[in-house]
């Protein structure tokens, strides 16, 4: 049986083999017209690449990586991870681009996952989890891995960035129960390490004037129901909570609930990544969704460019959708969803 070559899937497509080449490697500025057209050609002809072929010639691992040194149950459980990776394999995939995922238990690890990755096992990095002052980036940036960092990083890196408003969504949220009467509005951040923690503690602290009802959690149901249990216990319990993801906020539910609290009457309850399941709690929980998808597609896009010799650059998305619903009594009207976009 004959094999079949790139000639032959050029032949099909109407275009040259150095054009099939540049479609499937993303080396060179190609339409969507002509890409599609060689893509559908390879599989009419049912033709794959030889990667290790590619590989030589490029001199390239066509990977790239995500290291994670998080709890594996709180990868488990935040959404937010499935549906940030989908976005990047959206623009990974039509160019056969393989991503690497790590999960790291301590630092010694990540550093060495790190080391391992710029020694030819990956093209690039994707950071997450920004920290302050992240030790990460000036290692990434000695091993010189391309790398894009996604969260509002504001040190001088070289790598670019996929940014994004995270303190916007909390004023507005604190905004809204101020409306409603709250006086005692507390918030269950995430690890104040995290860039993105520490952005919506600011402006939680910011909105309401002090740091007394800030608890520090690990983004786990564990954490959202012990520090509830403590907020809720004080002599003057806070009558709203703001939790920076749903998995703590659905835990400070329940635990709220098997007090005998009604929410929202007796007490206010927003989270933050608007998980899946939150629109369709019992009360529906009020939530700030992230669009990770959208990250994921930034980040991504800019990691192939960068991998491609381009110049570092800042992305914004703007998708952080503020959506108001039973959990802080904010859909006593006949709408029953309240959303918007934030600044």
């Amino acid at each position: 049986m004959t094999r079949t070559t790139i000639a032959d899937v050029a032949r099909e497509a109407g275009v040259t083999k150095a054009t099939v080449s540049h479609a499937l490697s993303g080396n060179r500025p190609i339409s969507d017209e002509t890409r599609s057209k060689v893509l559908a050609a390879a599989e009419r002809l049912n033709w794959v690449p030889s990667q290790s072929a590619r590989a030589l010639a490029t001199r390239r691992a066509n990977a790239v990586a995500v290291v994670l040194a998080r709890d594996p149950e709180v990868i488990a459980n935040d959404s937010f991870f499935p549906v940030f990776i989908a976005g990047v394999e959206s623009v990974l995939a039509p160019t056969e681009t393989a991503l690497l995922l790590q999960v790291v238990p301590d630092r010694d690890a990540e550093e060495r996952a790190y080391r391992a990755l710029s020694h030819g096992r990956a093209d690039g990095a994707l950071l997450l989890d920004l920290r302050q002052d992240d030790w990460r980036v000036p290692l990434l940036r000695d091993l010189k891995l391309p790398t894009v960092l996604v969260g509002a990083y504001d040190q001088p890196t070289g790598f670019s960035c996929v940014r994004t408003d995270d303190a916007a969504p909390v004023r507005e949220i604190v905004a809204r129960l101020r409306a409603d009467g709250h006086e005692r509005i507390a918030h269950v951040s995430g690890p104040l390490d995290y860039v993105h923690s520490k952005a919506r503690a600011e402006a939680y602290v910011g909105a309401v004037g002090g740091e007394e009802l800030l608890r520090e959690g690990d983004f786990t149901a564990a954490s959202g129901r012990t520090l509830t249990a403590e907020l809720l216990a004080l002599s003057e319990r806070p009558s709203a909570i703001l939790y920076s993801n749903d998995t703590m906020a659905i835990a400070g539910l329940s635990y709220a609930r098997s007090q005998g609290l009604s929410i929202p009457r007796d007490l206010a309850i927003s989270g933050f990544d608007d998980d899946h399941l939150s629109a369709h709690l019992s009360p529906a929980l009020t939530s700030v969704s992230s669009d990770p998808a959208a990250r994921g597609r930034a980040a991504a896009r800019l990691l192939r460019a960068d991998i491609l010799g381009a110049e570092p650059r800042t992305e914004i998305v703007d998708c952080n959708v503020v959506h108001f619903r039973e959990s802080t009594g904010s859909t006593a009207s006949a709408t029953p969803e309240v959303s918007r976009r934030t600044p």
